[in-house]
């Protein structure tokens, strides 16, 4: 089953937020975040806050889309409580899950319930995920027609053996079909992949990544497998039945896409995700709202297990599909946790966030240790020695492959 939440302060039932959250949020820009926890079928290595139908008997997936909306609703409330001036929504994300296990006509009422309540930016970034066996090209044109920008594919890989080592139940050969049929509703393209997963050879991650960049898409992200603690993965490789995780293969792989992606024109802008380059460098091509993420601006996460971000103050919702809808059925917020970020914190997380990003982590973030240590990571050939000099910590390739022991060292 899906991780705990985070221990926290509790949350106000009406889910007011402090007046604190006024401070600098001209400055902030405002991304939602929905979060549709329903799949086909549990993943063996997934443990996101997610259902099959056989494990949220009495949840009706076409009751979701009213219950989010009533959760858009009481966040535009709560932020006008909070004296926050309006802001229009620059990028909106549906996540789970697979949200188009939904009719397309639910997610293009959930948009028109963001638009309504907040008005979305010219311009604005709206993606939705997707498995290739969960869309078709009648939905992708009803959700560009409805204001969606951008889809994102879950497509592992494109080797039978990995998927079903993964449990991934799609037909790789459908891939290609609807990146062809996304384009030509209008929309951008992402294609997720992950690499490592026991068995897996070099051979059958250069197969993925011809696949992957035959279909050409927009963006492509490429995740290391992490086998999570209470996920079924994690069982069948502790009895044996599955190989672990090789790291040095992990890091072979990793180099191997870096080197593939950037003869094909894409760029890394951060440690798991390139962007095809085009006249503004790719920046157009990259996921706006995960880059609000890294970059600590504001969003609102609607949804069972969602977690928002607001001027500093974190919160989270309940987790079971059905403690959500009662939550909103009675009127109160769905929010189960919350904790105020003090200054220090908020710079730690900054400095594990953005040293992940190509554009860097500028000197000033870090403290005096942290600035000496800069020296050390160029003479170890992890971060940019030029980009270094101008008051920014750039990774090296190598660098990437070792971003958790940079930022210890930033951070020590």
């Amino acid at each position: 089953m899906p991780s705990a939440l985070p221990l926290a302060d509790p949350a106000p039932a009406d889910g007011a937020l402090p007046a604190s959250v006024r401070e600098g949020a001209e400055q902030r820009d405002l991304g939602v975040y929905l979060h549709v926890p329903f799949c086909r079928v549990r993943c063996g290595y997934c443990d996101f806050n997610t259902y099959t139908a056989s494990e949220i008997r009495g949840v009706k997936q076409s009751d979701f889309a009213d219950q989010a909306i009533a959760e858009l609703e009481l966040a535009a409330r709560v932020l006008d409580d909070a004296g926050l001036s309006p802001r229009p929504v620059s990028t909106v994300f549906f996540g789970g899950g697979t949200p188009t296990l939904l009719p397309a006509a639910d997610l293009a009422r959930m948009l028109a319930a963001v638009e309504r309540l907040f008005a979305l930016a010219p311009g604005a970034e709206v993606t939705t995920e997707a498995n290739p066996d969960s869309i078709d090209a009648a939905g992708l044109r009803t959700l560009a027609d409805a204001g969606f920008t951008r889809v994102s594919i879950g497509m592992q890989s494109a080797v039978p053996h990995v998927l079903a080592t993964l449990e991934r139940t799609h037909d790789p050969e459908n891939v290609p079909r609807r990146v062809e049929e996304a384009r030509a509703a209008g929309l951008a393209v992402s294609l997720d992949l992950i690499y490592g997963t026991p068995g897996e050879t070099e051979a059958d991650w250069h197969r993925s990544l011809d696949v992957a960049l035959a279909a050409r898409p927009d963006h492509l992200s490429a995740y290391a497998l992490i086998v999570e603690e209470g996920t079924k993965l994690a069982r069948q490789i502790a009895r044996g039945e599955v190989p672990p995780v090789d790291d040095d293969l992990h890091a072979s792989l990793y180099e191997a896409a870096d080197a593939r992606l950037a003869e094909a024109g894409y760029r890394w802008y951060e440690v798991s995700n390139w962007a095809l380059a085009a006249d503004d460098g790719g920046a157009s091509r990259r996921s706006r709202h995960n880059l609000a993420y890294w970059t600590g601006q504001d969003w609102w996460g609607v949804g069972p297990g969602a977690h928002s971000h607001i001027g500093g103050v974190r919160f989270w919702n309940v987790k079971h599909p059905a403690a959500y809808a009662q939550r909103l059925a009675e009127g109160l917020s769905p929010a189960a946790g919350r904790e105020t970020l003090d200054a220090e914190t908020r710079r730690v997380e900054r400095v594990l966030l953005e040293t992940r990003l190509a554009s860097g982590l500028p000197t000033e973030a870090l403290t005096a240790e942290g600035r000496r240590a800069v020296a050390g990571l160029i003479a170890d050939g992890l971060v940019e020695p030029a980009a270094a000099l101008r008051g920014t910590v750039v990774l090296t390739l190598r660098g990437r492959l070792l971003a958790d022991a940079v930022v210890r060292r930033l951070l020590d």
